[in-house]
């Protein structure tokens, strides 16, 4: 289904050379919006440029880390003063950093989950998804409105074995979303958040097939959704056809929450 209302909108994804990024870049692309992306991977950032291009879309693309607030103003200035302004802001950007926070075998203590491991993913996930709305969100504000589109996870609703430091920022998202709903609805800035589920990116199809089966086992429709099942989900969360969504979390994971 068309959206027509995103044409000619100014959208900027971070995290957006791969993955659920990239799927969302493209879903915009298609629709007409002007996109801009940003990637720690910048040597990807050519050929994502070229295949957006390729679809008709004006796009710009920055090697700019989120966990770092001075990269980030600079590179939201240089979209502004291109474009005038950000229309869509979609805090895709994220890493994980797996362990048990303590892992016990036959009664000793083998192993706990680091200080490196754990600052990592608060850094990119929470951090990142701070500086990267508080810079955009004057710009929105300035022009009369906008969407703020937030990733979290329904591990972050739930929680997950292995994932202490990666739940507690995608539920720390969820209260970026539900706070700033109540701060910025009044300046007509939509925020809302997607808690994706098990998602076939590159990433997860790279893992054993018995993991991969355990996944699809669980979620109640059967299989792995896709990276376009999100951006699909992120593009109607920012048209107009959602215009009376705000400060929700839509998952999108095929049931999995049933199926635990």
């Amino acid at each position: 289904m068309a959206l027509e209302s995103l044409r000619g909108k100014r959208v900027l994804v971070t995290g957006a050379v791969a993955g659920i990024g990239k799927a969302t870049a493209l879903r915009f692309a298609r629709e007409g919006a002007r996109v801009a992306g940003w990637d720690v991977k910048a040597d990807a950032g050519a050929a994502w440029a070229a295949e957006l291009s390729s679809l008709g879309a004006e796009t710009r693309f920055a090697p700019v880390d989120v966990t770092n607030s001075a990269d980030v103003e600079k590179a939201v200035n240089e979209i502004v003063a291109a474009w005038g302004g950000v229309d869509v802001l979609v805090n895709n950007a994220g890493i994980t950093r797996d362990a048990q926070l303590v892992k016990v075998k036959e009664g000793a203590v083998t192993g706990t989950m680091t200080d490196e491991a754990f600052n990592a993913v608060i850094s990119v996930n929470l951090r990142g998804v701070f500086n990267c709305t508080r810079a955009v969100v004057p710009h929105m504000i300035r022009g009369g409105g906008g969407v703020v589109l937030n990733a979290s996870s329904v591990v972050g609703l739930y929680g997950n074995f292995g994932q202490t430091n990666y739940a507690a920022t995608k539920a720390g998202v969820i209260s970026f979303t539900q706070t700033w709903a109540r701060e910025l609805g009044k300046f007509k800035i939509r925020v809302n958040a997607i808690a994706p589920g098990f998602i076939a990116t590159e990433m997860v199809r790279a893992m054993p097939e018995k993991v991969l089966e355990g996944m699809c086992s669980h979620t109640p429709l059967g299989r792995l959704g896709e990276p376009a099942d999100i951006a699909n989900a992120y593009a109607w969360l920012a048209s107009d056809e959602a215009a009376f969504v705000h400060g929700a979390v839509l998952s999108v994971d095929g049931g999995i929450v049933l199926g635990t």
